[in-house]
């Protein structure tokens, strides 16, 4: 593979492709009222294409739009079966398909010609942060009955429009209809004018798929800065304001939401502080790698069946280390540090926390799972840190606080 080095925001690669193999493909022909089905057998490509990811962004996947060109003409090769019979045989055919395809393909995408696949809006994906949506998710009314027993487990997810970062979300209140929850979330917002909050409330089932009660959103250009706004909303099932299910009684959920922006001083210092808020990594670090360093703060609401006595086991690359045990505490602080060499960024790969119970005697009870979290590192790379309190996966309430930071030289 060639890889160019340019002044522009883009990097260009020239990859050499060969693939050969016999995949069952069937073609249908027809011609002149006749049908026939034929079997594509021996299929080989060689290609010399050139790969340009432009412009680069600090918004995954890290660049926007990729363009894509033949350096030359390619080369393809197959058999095609007609009722038993390699039709490619045919005197001269051959010749034909193989020049035909050629020239097809290089009229669309011989350079300068290309395909352009985007991925990004270029203006959202080169946007920073302007202020911070602060979120008091209080209470909830009347919700619908989901479960067999007449009641259901209600909790809510939250997010902003545009953004990429995964929901945010509330704990879960067994056996209510009429939950309260006054937790408070922080949300960074790029763009008040165009961005909304969503708000979804599901029904939490330990088995199967969790089912939504009710949505609806807040358009941020419809709150003044600076000014807590106390709003109770009707859950719909969508956003069309023409279904008529959305005039069924769903519920309510209320709110508290303000947002703060950044003043000029501060996007300054924010901007200054991004760039050396990470430690360096240490001498001896991988060239084009770094050190993936992951901080176990915290634990709530944690609840074992027989016993909590709590420790997180960390899992990564088929690396696993294990913070301490602590007994009888379902709000444990451990605040220990992990890290772990990487040869390269981990921008396709994730990490998994677990959080088991050991039982304090050798008894009849054995160890328990108390949930696990699972965290995409992507945007670790991209932000070089992230502080997040996750809510645990197949936990009734738990969640965990894991701070990441990636660090290069």
């Amino acid at each position: 593979m060639k890889v160019y080095i340019t002044d522009e925001k883009e990097l260009i690669m020239e990859p050499s492709f060969k693939w050969a193999g016999n995949p069952n493909v069937t073609v249908k022909l027809k011609a002149f009222g006749l049908r026939a089905t034929a079997q594509v057998v021996d299929l080989q490509i060689f290609a010399a294409p050139r790969i340009t990811l432009k412009p680069l962004v600090p918004s995954f996947p890290c660049f926007a739009n990729i363009f894509v060109s033949l350096m030359e003409k390619p080369y393809v090769d197959f058999g095609l079966k007609l009722f038993g019979a390699d039709i490619m045989s045919i005197p001269g055919l051959y010749r034909f398909v193989q020049e035909t395809i050629k020239i097809q393909v290089a009229n669309m995408y011989l350079w300068p010609r290309q395909l352009e696949v985007p991925l990004l809006d270029i203006s959202k994906a080169l946007k920073k942060s302007v202020g911070i949506l602060n979120v008091k998710v209080i209470r909830a009314h009347k919700l619908n009955k989901k479960d067999l027993m007449g009641k259901s487990d209600p909790y809510v997810k939250l997010r902003l429009t545009e953004d990429k970062l995964s929901s945010k979300k509330t704990t879960v209140k067994k056996s209510n209809l009429n939950p309260e929850w006054n937790e408070e979330f922080k949300l960074v917002v790029k763009d008040p004018e165009s961005q909304a909050l969503e708000l979804l409330v599901y029904d939490w089932e330990k088995v199967g798929k969790h089912e939504k009660m009710g949505l609806n959103v807040i358009p941020l250009r419809d709150l003044t800065p600076d000014k807590p706004r106390m709003l109770t909303l009707n859950l719909l099932k969508n956003m069309d304001s023409n279904d008529p299910q959305n005039e069924k009684s769903r519920g309510q959920l209320v709110v508290e939401v303000t947002y703060n922006p950044f003043k000029e001083s501060e996007i300054a210092d924010d901007m200054t502080e991004d760039a050396n808020d990470v430690e360096k990594a240490p001498n001896g670090t991988p060239s084009g790698g770094g050190l993936l360093v992951v901080t176990v703060h915290e634990a709530q609401d944690l609840e074992g069946k027989h016993h909590t006595n709590p420790y997180v086991k960390i899992l990564f690359k088929g690396d696993q280390k294990k913070t301490k045990h602590i007994k009888k505490n379902r709000d444990p602080r451990w605040g220990e540090e992990f890290q772990f060499m990487c040869e390269e960024p981990p921008v396709k790969d994730k990490i998994r926390a677990e959080v088991f119970s050991r039982p304090s005697t050798i008894g009849i009870h054995s160890k328990e799972n108390l949930g696990y979290v699972v965290i995409n590192l992507a945007d670790v790379v991209t932000n070089k840190r992230i502080n997040e309190n996750f809510h645990l996966i197949d936990s009734k309430n738990g969640r965990i606080q894991i701070e990441l930071q990636w660090r290069t030289s």
